[in-house]
């Protein structure tokens, strides 16, 4: 199956709604669960989902920079280590943060971590399914408001 062309503004609005959606699902539960306020759960789920975009965007610039320069190329094996360097990464980040702006031990915020690793998997999961299905019409609203025809997006 090939992937269809998007446009850089709707690869925006599908990345705002993947995060705005998901703060608003994650951060009352975080927040019950951990004990914590809603606001404290919530700004550290939108910080946390803004390190994750920021964090992407260096680690895949530098992943393509190794991967080029030893001539790798992308087998399941080389996806698996990329995925495992990306998480690696943003856990390094994500925990200390968590720990200090919650008050929590590092365990605990490892433990936050993972829950939120749970959470995340079949959350992005089921949300670009339902995205894939719901495209056409996300495609048709973004043509009405450019006023272009929707075969051209």
């Amino acid at each position: 199956m090939t992937q269809a062309k998007k446009t850089l503004k709707e690869r925006f609005i599908h990345a705002f709604l993947f995060e705005i959606i998901a703060i608003g699902l994650c951060a009352p539960v975080a927040a019950w669960a951990m004990g914590k306020s809603l606001f404290e759960m919530g700004v550290l789920t939108a910080v946390i989902a803004w390190i994750a975009l920021v964090w992407n965007m260096i680690y895949n610039a530098g992943f393509d920079r190794v991967e080029n320069r030893f001539g790798w190329t992308r087998t399941f094996r080389i996806r698996v280590l990329h995925a495992f360097g990306f998480e690696l990464g943003l856990i390094l980040i994500v925990i200390p943060l968590a720990a200090w702006w919650l008050n929590i031990s590092l365990w605990e915020a490892f433990v936050l971590d993972i829950a939120l690793v749970l959470f995340y998997l079949p959350y992005a999961f089921f949300y670009n399914l339902a995205y894939d299905r719901s495209r056409p019409r996300v495609i048709a609203w973004l043509s009405r408001r450019n006023g272009t025809a929707a075969a051209g997006v």
